[in-house]
């Protein structure tokens, strides 16, 4: 995978999905693909599988973003909360394009609006408590290789996290 550095390293993608009130991670997946753009729809079918439910609205980062996933997540019945690229060419990412899908110039006109924005912040203290709770607990590095095993080790810090909450939340 690409760093921050420039170089290449093996390394892992972990994707935790939380809840907004209770901060219980009710979705996980890891991978070695460098972006987040393709793991929206993936989690949540995730989910809709074992919750037997559709999540009505998502917190996404800016990494997860891309418009094909607001299609087809908007498919799904999902309202989409992410923020709007800024772009190198200098358009305003508000701006709705010819080439937009209805899904598309929705959540564009959304993410424009103060009550979006306000919204948007809750995902800094869901996703990003439940990732700074993970890293507290040791997940920095991984001790065993392959995404099967990477992948057990990230339900282990899930699983913890969710208990931790659970006791909280009694």
């Amino acid at each position: 995978m690409k760093m921050a550095d420039g170089g290449f390293r093996p390394a892992y993608n972990v994707h935790f999905v939380s809840d907004t009130v209770s901060k219980v991670i009710i979705a996980a997946d890891v991978d070695n693909i460098g972006t987040d753009t393709h793991a929206m729809v993936p989690l949540a079918e995730q989910i809709e599988e074992r919750y037997k439910v559709r999540p009505a609205e998502w917190l996404a980062d800016g990494g997860c973003n891309s418009l094909n996933n607001i299609d087809r997540m908007v498919e799904r019945g999902c309202k989409i909360f992410a923020p709007l690229r800024q772009r190198r060419s200098g358009r305003n990412p508000e701006e709705i394009r010819p080439t937009d899908s209805e899904a598309v110039k929705d959540w564009r006109q959304r993410m424009s609006t103060d009550d979006a924005k306000q919204i948007y912040k809750e995902r800094g203290a869901t996703a990003e408590l439940v990732n700074a709770q993970c890293r507290a607990q040791g997940l920095l590095q991984f001790l065993v290789r392959g995404t099967k095993k990477v992948r057990s080790v990230a339900l282990l810090h899930a699983i913890a996290n969710n208990m931790r909450r659970g006791w909280a939340l009694a």
